[in-house]
C-alpha cells in the first residue's frame, strides 16, 4: 500500500510531534514528554517536557521544567526553562527561572520571583529525567558467608 514511501514516512517521523491535553482532560500526577505539550485541560503535578504551552483554558498546579514555556492560562508553581513567554491572559503564581529570554505581554499577571540563571531548563537539571529508562538503585551487602545480596532503595537511577 505504501510501497517505497513507507520507509521514508517512518524515517522522517521525529519526536517533535505535539501532544494535546484537551479541555475535558484532568491529570493528577507527573507528566513527562520528550516532545511538545499543549495544555488546555487541568494538570495537578509536575510537567517535564521539551516545550510546554498552556492554552487560555489550561491550568497547571505544579512545577514546569522545559526548554520553552508559553503561558496563556494559569500556572501555580515554579517555572524552570531556557525561554519563557507569558501571554496577556497568562497568570503565574510562582517563581520563574530562565536561562535565555523572558517575554511578558501587556496584561500578564506574575506573582513570584524572577531569576535569570544559566542552568534553568537544562536537561541535566531536570528532576524526572528519562523515567522510562530508569531502574531501582541497588546496594550490595556482603554477608558473613561471603555471598553478596542486593537491597533495592526507593531512589532510582537513570540509564543513559
Amino acid at each position: 500500500m505504501f510501497g517505497k514511501d513507507k520507509n521514508k514516512l517512518f524515517s522522517e517521523r521525529k519526536d517533535s510531534e505535539r501532544s494535546l491535553i484537551s479541555e475535558t482532560v484532568s491529570i493528577d500526577g507527573v507528566v513527562n514528554s520528550s516532545g511538545a505539550i499543549d495544555i488546555a485541560g487541568l494538570i495537578k503535578g509536575p510537567v517535564i517536557s521539551k516545550e510546554v504551552v498552556i492554552k487560555d483554558t489550561g491550568s497547571i498546579s505544579g512545577e514546569v521544567e522545559a526548554d520553552r514555556v508559553e503561558i496563556h492560562g494559569h500556572l501555580d508553581g515554579k517555572i524552570s526553562a531556557e525561554n519563557v513567554v507569558i501571554g496577556s491572559t497568562g497568570v503565574v503564581k510562582g517563581d520563574i527561572q530562565f536561562a535565555n529570554n523572558l517575554r511578558t505581554e501587556e496584561g500578564a499577571d506574575i506573582e513570584g520571583y524572577i531569576k535569570k540563571t544559566p542552568t534553568a531548563g537544562k536537561k541535566e537539571s531536570r528532576s524526572a529525567g528519562d523515567f522510562l529508562f530508569s531502574k531501582p538503585k541497588e546496594d550490595k551487602k556482603v554477608k558473613k558467608n561471603g555471598k553478596q545480596t542486593s537491597v533495592t532503595n526507593k531512589e532510582t537511577e537513570a540509564l543513559v
